[in-house]
């Protein structure tokens, strides 16, 4: 059986090149999520590019810990981290080995296993808010701290896999800067998104956490 183009699995040096490469050409690609009750298919509208040491706004720019080690190991691996002491957000490791980079998924349209998002996005009043935005994405698939590591190159019985899809043409592709970054990597025009797409979340800039008395 002959498999569609657009259903083939991205090779690992499709990742295995300079971030700002990697993160525009996300954009249009399949994610493929395997849970448990079955599969979740996401066609990705938006990411943000990450550029390890040489990026303040990575959480890699001070060195390697326990939390991003996966960002410094082969590309291709999922890096997974908990935020807010609520949330899961979802990356792809990019670049050389060695050399952490990874680019945020930051929303897409849900094409397969509406139900199985539903389930877990009980409060998406429509389908196109299933995954709008990095953390409603991790919540619709399922995605938490025990696929920190995935190989999203390791073929169809991976629970993670990004296949061809359609790549968005650059006329298509619009770009600014990353939600929610201070600092000094708070005007990198690093995040990409589909224009006009229904799915892609709204940007906000970085609003500084009060402290508690």
């Amino acid at each position: 059986m002959i498999e569609s183009p657009d259903r083939t699995p991205l090779p690992r040096n499709f990742f295995e090149r300079p971030v700002l490469e990697v993160a525009p050409d996300l954009l249009g690609r399949t994610l493929v999520r395997l849970t448990d009750d079955g599969p979740i298919e996401l066609r990705l509208t938006e990411v943000e590019a990450y550029a390890g040491e040489a990026d303040p706004g990575s959480h890699a720019f001070r060195g390697r810990t326990a939390r991003n080690a996966v960002m410094f190991g082969p590309p291709g691996h999922a890096y997974v981290y908990f935020t807010y002491g609520m949330w899961h957000c979802l990356n792809l490791v990019c670049g050389p080995e060695g050399h952490a980079s990874g680019v945020l998924l930051r929303a897409g349209e849900i094409r397969m296993g509406h139900e199985l998002a539903r389930k877990r996005r009980l409060s998406a009043r429509h389908d196109r808010e299933l995954a709008k935005g990095p953390a409603r994405l991790a919540t619709a698939l399922d995605v938490d701290r025990t696929l920190d590591g995935t190989d999203a190159c390791a073929g169809p019985e991976s629970p993670l896999a990004v296949l061809t899809g359609t790549p968005v043409p650059t006329d298509q592709v619009r770009t600014g800067p990353r939600t929610g970054v201070s600092g000094d990597g708070a005007t990198h025009p690093w995040r990409f998104w589909i224009d006009g797409d229904p799915t892609v979340s709204p940007y906000r800039a970085h609003v500084p956490r009060r402290r508690r008395t």
